[in-house]
């Protein structure tokens, strides 16, 4: 069988995996194509095991137990499928902070005026995106935040009344951070991904989340779906939390890829992240993100969430942000692109293999029921506490 995550076949891996044979979720790494829990009393959570000095060199070292074949463990993960008697694969991260960083792309700055512009309405965005690159051109993929032909371009966007607290955010010296979901409620490789009832104009944000210790200390990174909601956004920046945080609004994985001789930094910023979308309604869309192009580096952004201003003692996944945002028609000309019930959507970057999951409304999506007091009590049943 194919192996779904399309893991590259070096590097380090760590993940999260659900079995039978524990209450608790499994630590797991994958060694020639098996997946291995190596949970212990040295690292029972992913948490537990950034915090170490040397990350990768405990998990080349660590013992554990072969649960199943990757391939086999991946199909099993597809929530449409799953046999609840077999291993699932989670979210690769467990009581680490869940937050997101917004606009870090300059090139997909206008996509967030205009969103904002049009106050929700996707039949309102084609007009202000030509009025706008009208004025200010295309390309704005050089434009250094902060920078004198920054405030130049945000100068003309105000005086043509297209102000938005985007720009200051996108092109200003301030980045933006928020909170994407709780520690445990992410959900990984296979789930369904939920987007709130009320939206009728959202789309799939295809990410790198950096994974950071409690020092701030990036130790490696995984792929993410910051599931958007454009017309909630767009109504009011105050509804963020709407637009962002639901149940099973927030996707990362397969695993998390640690930093070693093979993979570094230096990947994470020349990565291209590609997405693909597949409907029910043979509606497909394909698109991708050069992280050349970020305009905030990984390591600003990780400053910018942690540090002497706000400690995260478990941890953080931060994703890094966006510069694609769909706007291919799906049905109506000028209405754009909007997610449909029973979306495939499929994240990949050569270094760090595929993100997959299905598109459901958040009511209909698993609930999330397992938090870190689940956690810790099944853990400590265990004596792995």
């Amino acid at each position: 069988m194919t192996d779904p995550t399309r893991l590259p076949a070096d590097g380090l891996f760590v993940g999260r995996a659900r079995t039978s044979e524990a209450a608790h979720p499994s630590v797991v790494t994958v060694r020639d194509g098996e997946v291995i829990d190596i949970t212990s009393s040295a690292a029972p959570t992913v948490r537990d095991l950034c915090e170490l000095k040397d990350p990768a060199d405990y998990l080349r070292s660590a013992k554990g137990t072969a649960i199943g074949a990757l391939a086999d463990i991946a199909a099993n993960s597809f929530e449409a499928k799953r046999d609840a008697t077999k291993p699932i694969l989670l979210s690769p991260v467990d009581l680490q902070a869940v937050k997101a960083s917004g606009v870090t792309f300059v090139v997909s700055l206008l996509e967030r005026v205009i969103e904002e512009q049009a106050r929700g309405s996707a039949e309102k965005a084609d007009a202000i995106r030509a009025d706008i690159a009208g004025l200010i051109g295309h390309d704005l993929s050089k434009l250094k935040p902060g920078s004198p032909e920054a405030m130049e371009i945000k100068a003309k966007l105000i005086s043509r009344g297209a102000w938005s607290q985007y720009l200051e955010v996108g092109i200003g010296p301030d980045a933006e951070i928020f909170t994407k979901c709780q520690p445990m409620a992410s959900v990984g490789f296979g789930a369904d991904v939920g987007l709130h009832p009320v939206s009728t104009w959202n789309n799939p944000e295809p990410e790198i989340a950096m994974i950071a210790d409690s020092s701030g200390r990036i130790v490696g990174a995984t792929l993410g779906n910051d599931v958007n909601l454009r017309d909630v956004e767009g109504r009011s920046a105050l509804l963020l939390g709407k637009a962002k945080d639901n149940n099973a609004s927030a996707s990362l994985g397969p695993f998390i890829r640690l930093f070693d001789e093979t993979f570094s930094i230096a990947d994470v910023k020349r990565a291209t992240v590609r997405l693909s979308v597949e409907g029910e309604d043979d509606f497909s869309l394909e698109g991708a993100s050069s992280m050349a192009e970020i305009s905030r580096s990984p390591e600003e952004l990780v400053k910018a969430a942690m540090g002497p201003h706000h400690q995260y003692p478990d941890g953080l996944a931060l994703y890094l942000g966006t510069m694609f945002v769909p706007s291919k028609d799906r049905g109506e000309k000028g209405k754009g692109f909007t997610h449909k019930v029973g979306d495939i959507v499929t994240i990949s970057s050569e270094k760090l293999g595929a993100l997959t999951n299905r598109v459901r409304l958040s009511p209909d999506c698993p609930y999330w029921t397992y938090g870190a007091s689940h956690l810790m009590r099944d853990l400590a049943k265990a004596n792995l506490l």
